[in-house]
């Protein structure tokens, strides 16, 4: 598809000392079942293209539908026009930006494999179904598979060229039960557990056979009792552990908002530029990456939408703060080095520091081993709710599926189990990282921030954690 634009872009001209393209193209299928009852498929196709100009410092943008030379040539001059008009207001030198110059072509895995179309798709959707058992308790079930592709091509005047074909796919079950007095609500997959891939995402995440399993579930939780108040252990698995990766500390070491960026909009960090290398953000068992380079995880690619190649860095190394998640331009106006994380989430907004993929490195012990190490605790999974403040400091999270932990032994089922704490030294309770058994790759396609909004990919795999002495409570609390 992406051909004709290499002509195209060679044609433009501009007085520019730098210039580039970048062209997008995604399609989205949505196909749902809701009490076994097929709907009707959701399709959507989007094409567009950003051109970009740097002259005297200052760099504008501006976008286009319409792909002809002639489109795209009018679109770089509307930005050329307006750097020109805003220079006299800029407060970065943006000329100091070395321009990207390597090429690179990269893709999901699993792109050269068949996949399933929307009558096999429905067709496994009513399979799965038809195991949720009969049960007047069961009020409603939903099961869908969604899959987005995302093409783009990066050009540029200095010669860099990147093509990147990505594939996305979101197996989810949602089953709710009922008793006259309760509802609980029991869920697999969906958009927090993306991956990058095709059909055999299903079979990774283990969507064949899981719909008797969540709605059994389910109505476990209306039998539980509500998850105690107390002040304990917390055992946290890896589909919360990625809310609570991406809360509070993906947001709040985005280098734009340590800048003020987003004060208005998405608010601030307790984390300011003077922090890194000093800060001690957690115990010495945290060490948290940016990394790009896991296949299957959601945000994963070669480089970010300004061009930049991207490599795997540490941020917080044995609970020390290193480094921001700051794009090129952010790391310029900061003097910090940052990570390749500048992305945009579509072909008509401009790329922003955004998290990417922040994972928190495993530990040594099993699941079994955190277990036996909790005299007393409570287990966590699955995110129901998250609060938490302008700055990524204080926050209350709640989960769908609790169970008590007594003397190194699991116990039973508790229902409502949230938990509080503070950013700043809840990640210091840090007792145990379980090791690579305990590793889900987990991600979410609804990472909003920047105005006007953009709504981003991003990916967190993690192990199961065990922190020390945490403010935990049920649903009467």
């Amino acid at each position: 598809m992406f051909e004709c634009f290499r002509q195209r872009f060679a044609a433009l001209t501009t007085r520019a000392e730098f210039h580039a393209l970048r062209v997008v193209r995604q399609t989205a299928e949505h196909t749902l079942l809701r009490r076994g009852v097929a709907e009707p498929p959701s399709l959507g196709n989007d094409l567009g293209a950003m051109l970009s100009v740097r002259l005297a410092g200052v760099e504008a943008y501006a976008a286009t539908a319409d792909l002809s030379t002639a489109g795209l040539q009018q679109a770089l001059d509307r930005a050329e026009a307006l750097a020109r008009q805003i220079a006299r207001y800029a407060l970065v030198d943006q000329s100091r930006l070395e321009p990207p110059r390597s090429s690179a072509r990269y893709q999901s895995p699993g792109l050269d494999q068949p996949f399933p179309s929307l009558a096999e798709r429905f067709e496994l959707l009513a399979e799965e179904s038809a195991h949720i058992p009969t049960d007047p308790r069961l009020a409603s079930w939903t099961l869908y598979i969604d899959t987005q592709r995302a093409e783009q091509l990066y050009l540029n005047s200095a010669g860099a060229e990147q093509w990147q074909d990505l594939r996305f796919t979101y197996p989810g079950i949602s089953v709710t039960a009922f008793d006259g007095n309760d509802s609980q609500t029991r869920s697999f997959g969906g958009y927090r557990s993306g991956q990058q891939g095709g059909g055999e995402v299903l079979q990774r995440l283990g969507f064949g056979g899981a719909a008797a399993r969540v709605a059994d579930e389910a109505l476990q939780l209306l039998l539980a009792p509500n998850t105690p108040s107390d002040v304990t252990d917390l055992l946290l698995m890896p589909d919360q552990m990625m809310l609570q990766i991406h809360e509070s500390i993906g947001h709040p070491l985005e280098l734009d908002r340590i800048l003020g960026d987003e004060r208005n909009y998405a608010g601030t960090s307790f984390i300011g530029l003077e922090d890194f290398g000093h800060y001690r953000y957690g115990s010495e068992l945290l060490n948290i990456s940016f990394d790009p380079g896991i296949p299957e995880e959601l945000a994963s690619y070669s480089h970010d939408d300004d061009g930049t190649p991207a490599h795997k860095q540490m941020l917080i190394k044995d609970g020390l703060l290193l480094r921001p998640l700051g794009g090129a331009l952010s790391q310029l106006r900061s003097g910090l080095a940052g990570v390749a994380n500048s992305r945009a989430n579509s072909w008509n907004r401009a790329p922003i520091d955004r998290m990417a993929n922040l994972n928190l490195e495993p530990g040594g012990q099993s699941l079994a081993q955190l277990i036996g190490g909790i005299e007393r605790g409570v287990l966590m999974s699955t995110n129901r709710s998250w609060s938490i403040d302008d700055a990524r400091n204080k926050f209350q999270f709640g989960c769908e599926w609790g169970r008590l932990i007594e003397d190194g032994e699991l116990k039973g089922v508790l229902k409502n189990p949230n938990y509080r704490g503070v950013s700043a030294h809840f990640w210091r309770s840090l007792a145990a990282v379980g090791d690579a058994s305990t590793v889900q790759v987990h991600g979410t396609p609804f990472c909003g921030k920047g105005e006007p909004n953009q709504v981003v990919r991003v990916g967190h795999a993690s192990p199961a954690c065990v922190f020390r002495q945490v403010e935990v409570f049920g649903g009467d609390h």
